[in-house]
């Protein structure tokens, strides 16, 4: 496609975290560049995303970003757009948007896409609702068919709204195997078999719900370990119920890791428990190594993850059912061989080669003015 219409795109990032959304806007900005499209990322100095930039040699623009009324922050990211010729400022969080719109209100001319990431109702309060209804702001990306609908339902007009799911390097994971030894490293038996989430210790991802559900499975069978992998907020509450479980070395908290493609390679099934998910790139992650998945009948998964062929569903909180399918999957080695199969598969829908172009197509619509972004 090309892209001399498309003279450069900011991508504006103010979180203080480095979490799936940071990732994703940081493969769209990688993905840009590489289709020779001019992109950098507005994020506040000494964060976790500048560093990443940093790091990779990519461009960025450090940028103090106080709070969503910064209009000197605005000002700023409108004088340095209209310096490197950008025409379109994308905005990758609640947050975001506010900053972006402040940066309309000096330079006229920028389009402002904003992402949505989680399916939960917009906040009622009237900024909130300003800030997605703007006639300041050009469209609208949601991650999933699930945010397109609960936006929809928040009274955004729906040909303002765009559902282009988030994408995962399908080929990056193949090639990160472990060592000979990873088990030994980690700890766990040669003969176990390994059940791993990767998620931030936090409220949503329905930890809880595992906890127990691995305490009924760990009843029935000897020969089994889970693995957590991340941190957050929530760490020490969830140390405590493992503890008051019983659960001892056989529920292992990994804390933050930067092999999870070493771990991904030596899970038998991955499992995710989330009580609210706007996509799941994790399960995409664990899908493009061939692993079979157990995941809540949450927000965008099921259009992720077919119940019964590349995964199994179970009913976000409801640790008998997921304790029911994770015996499932232990007790039939072929099931999760079929599906881990299935997932492999099906998990090039999602590249992120398909997200970038997607964005690609959305950014040359909006400056050909078509009237409607919906696809």
């Amino acid at each position: 496609m090309m892209n001399n219409s498309l003279s450069g795109v900011f991508h504006i990032d103010p979180e203080k975290s480095w979490r799936g959304g940071q990732q994703q806007a940081a493969y769209l900005h990688e993905g840009l560049i590489a289709r020779g499209i001019p992109s950098w990322v507005v994020c506040r100095p000494d964060s976790p995303f500048e560093a990443y930039l940093k790091s990779k040699g990519l461009p960025c623009l450090p940028i103090p970003m106080r709070n969503e009324g910064d209009i000197f922050a605005g000002w700023r990211i409108a004088k340095a757009a209209r310096e490197h010729n950008v025409s379109i400022l994308h905005l990758h969080s609640a947050h975001a948007l506010a900053i972006g719109l402040w940066a309309s209100l000096f330079n006229r001319a920028l389009k402002l896409v904003g992402v949505r990431r989680v399916a939960v109702p917009i906040r009622k309060n009237r900024f909130s609702r300003y800030k997605y209804n703007s006639p300041r702001m050009t469209c609208h990306v949601a991650i999933s068919e699930a945010i397109r609908q609960v936006m929809i339902g928040d009274g955004i007009a729906p040909g303002r709204i765009t559902t282009i799911h988030s994408g995962v390097d399908t080929r990056r994971l193949l090639l990160e195997k472990p060592e000979v030894d990873f088990r030994k490293t980690i700890g766990v038996p040669d003969d176990h078999l390994i059940i791993g989430m990767v998620a931030a210790l936090t409220a949503e991802k329905g930890y809880p719900t595992l906890l127990m559900a691995a305490a009924d499975v760990l009843r029935d069978h000897d020969k089994v370990t889970f693995c957590a992998l991340g941190d957050g907020s929530g760490r020490e509450s969830l140390l405590e119920q493992a503890e008051a479980l019983g659960l001892g070395d056989r529920f292992r908290f990994m804390g933050f890791r930067e092999d999870v493609g070493s771990f991904l390679h030596t899970f038998d099934v991955f499992v995710l428990a989330s009580l609210m998910e706007g996509l799941g790139t994790s399960i995409l992650d664990a899908q493009s190594v061939g692993l079979p998945v157990i995941a809540s009948r949450v927000g965008g998964i099921p259009e992720v993850v077919e119940d019964g062929v590349t995964g199994l569903l179970a009913e976000p909180g409801n640790a008998e059912d997921f304790a029911g399918k994770l015996s499932r999957l232990i007790a039939d080695p072929g099931l999760r061989l079929r599906l881990g199969e299935n997932a492999l598969a099906s998990v090039t829908s999602f590249s992120i080669e398909k997200t970038v172009e997607k964005n690609v197509e959305l950014y040359h619509s909006i400056l050909e003015g078509e009237g409607t972004y919906h696809s």
